[in-house]
């Protein structure tokens, strides 16, 4: 039966049959509102708040470290209209993202709060390493930082249908690191991000992979996965960051590879992660 689940998921990836995940659909709104040559600050807050969960998260993030003025944000338009649209988007995205991680048995659902508490992880490091070493976009980072694992929810979900699988946690976690990336890819492709982020989802763990001189988004991932896997059994917590470009690029190249001070990324993970 193992085998028959690999064999299939393989299959339907390889025939473009696999059901994918969508987005939510206050964020699908979100985009569509966004995109619309019309658009104003009030328009997008209203779509915002017909989710009162998502606009109260969205304030946390408006006024974390991250993305704080000089005097602090109250509501959805004031948020809307400080932070941009395009930030706003991709923040809604993000936040958006937490519905998706549902399950109906324990095993799957340990696994999926497991893989949110770790991307939200993720996401707070991508994104204070972006805004201390690079010129890159912090939303698009925190975006990639979220969105790295989500080839890890069509696996989980079909796993339950499996239960000589769910049986053999050891066997799912290997097929899950082993499939992931490939999954979220299509998923990512399926949902018209940009390839910077597909890129994300493609390469995090490939840890040969080199951008070029520059530092790019699979870059900041890559190093911010590392870190966030320090201190448990995962393979990446003990790799040797001294022979991989995205560490030698940040500078994160010693044995005590630290990225600094994470306090940030902490409150920001607080936020995402509820």
């Amino acid at each position: 039966m193992i085998e028959e689940f690999y064999t299939g998921l393989i299959e339907d990836i390889s025939n473009n049959k696999l059901e994918l995940p969508t987005l939510p659909e206050v964020a699908l709104k979100v985009r569509e509102t966004v995109e619309d040559d019309n658009v104003n600050a009030r328009k997008v807050a209203d779509v915002i708040g017909s989710d009162a969960a998502l606009s109260a998260r969205l304030i946390q993030v408006a006024n974390s470290p991250m993305y704080r003025g000089s005097s602090p944000i109250e509501d959805i338009q004031m948020a809307v209209a400080r932070m941009g649209f395009t930030v706003t988007r991709d923040l809604v995205v993000g936040l958006a993202m937490r519905q998706m991680f549902q399950a109906t048995s324990d095993v799957t659902d340990i696994r999926l709060r497991l893989s949110w508490e770790h991307s939200t992880q993720v996401a707070g490091l991508t994104t204070m390493l972006c805004k201390h070493f690079t010129k890159l976009k912090p939303d698009q980072a925190m975006l990639a930082g979220l969105v790295h694992d989500i080839g890890v929810l069509p696996i989980l979900v079909r796993a339950e249908e499996y239960p000589d699988l769910l049986e053999n946690p050891a066997l799912l976690d290997s097929l899950t690191r082993e499939l992931h990336p490939r999954l979220g890819t299509l998923i990512l492709d399926s949902w018209d991000f940009p390839q910077e982020l597909v890129d994300v989802a493609a390469q995090h763990e490939n840890l040969e992979y080199d951008s070029g001189d520059k530092i790019d988004y699979v870059d900041l991932v890559q190093v911010a996965n590392i870190q966030a896997h320090q201190g448990n059994n995962h393979p990446l917590a003990n790799v040797d960051v001294s022979k991989i470009p995205s560490c030698i690029k940040l500078g994160m190249t010693g044995e005590e590879h630290d990225i600094g001070d994470i306090g940030d990324a902490e409150e920001l993970q607080g936020i995402l992660v509820a």
